[in-house]
């Protein structure tokens, strides 16, 4: 399996790379990126052959969109496919619940699952990025509105993906089980499970995943670092944008000692475990640089042998029934 080997998502005719770009960090998250670093970025994916990149209007309050239109202008649309999301609106205010973008806007995101809202919310992307369709748009952290978002956006975006303006409907969420409510409660196409599918928490293993194999949905695993601490293991080390618990920590620097013992990158191991389950369709990273990127190109790379993951397995890092590559 290569990073740019490029698969049908789920029964759509959306087709992805097996690697995703995540836009999040150029949408300046925790510190500034720039618009040259930032276009960069894109032009490294798109020079190691990646051909799906994921954004939202959260992000950076829009900067990611912006810049992922002018990274992305001029090239072969049936080339790549981009997801962006519904859920939070962008109206004129000031920073207030925005700690984590360090490029101000002047504009502020506002939750909104109604049908006219995602209408509005769908619209406006497609202004931001420059296009007149979006591959996938995702019911965005609907953690707390499930009810306005199967009600609202749902039916917005079904109604979108009939007249072909959206080629497939998703939901993106850090958890699990709301995700499975929302495939048994609509028709989506595909799920963006940020976290929850990673060496260190498998929770989407209980629930979700069977059920996205069972009737075709496709999963799209993000978050696989869990924001850091599986790509740089130590005390303070990020885990879900705080710090983590010394409990992982201790966690991740065991899996980390079996990783040296094989000879495998631990980011390597993190970015092709998802992998192993027959739900998932591809992986998504962020990156904030070039160098960023082409590790991530590098690492989805790397041989594993199977004695590695056995290995895991044999000393408690990973459950002994899940699937691994």
């Amino acid at each position: 399996m290569r990073a740019t080997d490029r698969v049908r998502l789920g029964h759509t005719d959306v087709r992805v790379t097996r690697l995703g770009l995540g836009l999040a960090p150029i949408g300046g998250l925790f510190t500034p990126v720039g618009d040259d670093v930032a276009r960069a970025t894109v032009d490294t994916a798109w020079e190691h052959g990646l051909r799906l990149f994921d954004t939202a209007p959260l992000y950076g309050a829009g900067r990611s969109e912006r810049r992922a239109r002018a990274a992305l202008s001029g090239r072969p649309r049936a080339e790549f496919a981009i997801s962006t999301k519904v859920g939070r609106r962008l109206v004129p205010g000031g920073t207030a619940g925005q700690s984590f973008w360090a490029e101000p806007t002047g504009l502020e995101p506002v939750f909104d699952f109604s049908y006219a809202g995602t209408m509005r919310s769908y619209a406006e992307s497609l202004d931001r990025l420059g296009l007149d369709r979006i591959d996938i748009a995702h019911i965005h952290d609907p953690d707390q509105h499930f009810t306005e978002a199967v009600a609202g956006a749902y039916p917005a975006l079904a109604e979108l993906r009939e007249r072909g303006a959206v080629g497939a409907v998703g939901a993106g969420m850090n958890q699990a089980p709301m995700l499975a409510d929302l495939v048994r409660a609509t028709d989506l196409d595909c799920v963006l499970l940020a976290g929850r599918y990673t060496l260190l928490d498998q929770s989407g293993l209980a629930e979700l995943l069977p059920l996205c194999h069972e009737r075709g949905v496709a999963v799209l695993a993000a978050g696989v670092y869990n924001s850091g601490l599986l790509a740089d293991p130590r005390p303070g080390a990020p885990y879900d944008y705080a710090p983590a618990p010394p409990d992982l920590v201790d966690r991740a620097l065991a899996l980390r000692d079996v990783c040296r013992r094989h000879r495998v990158p631990l980011r390597a191991a993190a970015i092709r475990f998802p992998l192993g389950h027959p739900a998932v369709t591809s992986v998504v990273v962020g990156a904030r640089s070039p160098d960023e990127v082409a590790d991530a190109v590098a690492m989805f790379g790397w041989e594993i042998p199977g004695a590695f993951w056995a290995d895991l397995k044999r000393t408690g890092l990973l459950p002994a029934d899940v699937p691994t590559p």
